[in-house]
């Protein structure tokens, strides 16, 4: 699952919805855009390995922490968090790196 951040209707709070739920809580994961505009969930490569075809990153969830799956999905202020982070990063951040706390 990925949201292209350059279509019209890529970047939804549905979108974002769908993308979280779809990772698994299992493991480290981190949503990654690419400098294409691409955003999608890493669960394979986290933190700050790999990042030179990324314009931006948010933090790496721990395994566990609750910040991927169905639950994560279904909170709505958590869902508008993420939404809002890739609403008001793309397609200028201000860092390669966002903190949404």
């Amino acid at each position: 699952m990925q949201i292209d951040l350059n279509a019209p209707d890529g970047l939804t709070v549905e979108a974002v919805r769908q993308l979280l739920a779809s990772a698994s809580d299992d493991e480290h994961t981190q949503l990654r855009v690419t400098k294409n505009g691409i955003a999608y969930l890493s669960s394979g490569v986290v933190g700050g390995t790999d990042i030179g075809d990324l314009r931006f990153r948010l933090e790496t969830w721990a395994k566990g922490s609750g910040y991927v799956g169905r639950v994560a999905a279904s909170d709505e202020v958590w869902v508008m968090q993420i939404y809002n982070a890739l609403k008001d990063n793309w397609p200028n951040p201000p860092f390669d790196y966002i903190d949404v706390y």
